[in-house]
């Protein structure tokens, strides 16, 4: 898979007035509550309705560069850990990419 990990996919089911958004991974239920799941795909999903539900240009592309901040930062979540990055939880994940959109 050439992003790394399942928790890297937003998604969205559109519709001539909306759309459904979500990761494509869903909700995760074996993993709730662990601190572990990867946020990123859910932040993403959102960066799409913004988009393609609301017109929101600007702010999709805002979310989208704090991800790559982040990324380009090294943090990282366990499922797509290697060495030479940090391993951070999900809320860490999601409260470093909440602290980039701060500064774009």
């Amino acid at each position: 898979m050439i992003t790394g990990s399942i928790g890297m996919l937003p998604s969205a089911s559109l519709g001539a007035k909306g759309g459904m958004y979500e990761p494509i991974h869903g909700s995760a239920p074996d993993i709730a509550g662990q601190d572990v799941a990867n946020p990123l795909a859910t932040i993403l999903s959102v960066a799409m309705m913004l988009r393609y539900s609301c017109a929101m240009e600007k702010e999709a592309r805002r979310i989208e560069a704090a991800v790559k901040e982040v990324l380009g930062a090294g943090f990282r979540t366990k499922n797509i850990h290697r060495e030479g990055t940090t391993c951070v939880g999900t809320a860490a994940m999601g409260n470093e990419v909440a602290k980039r959109l701060k500064h774009i």
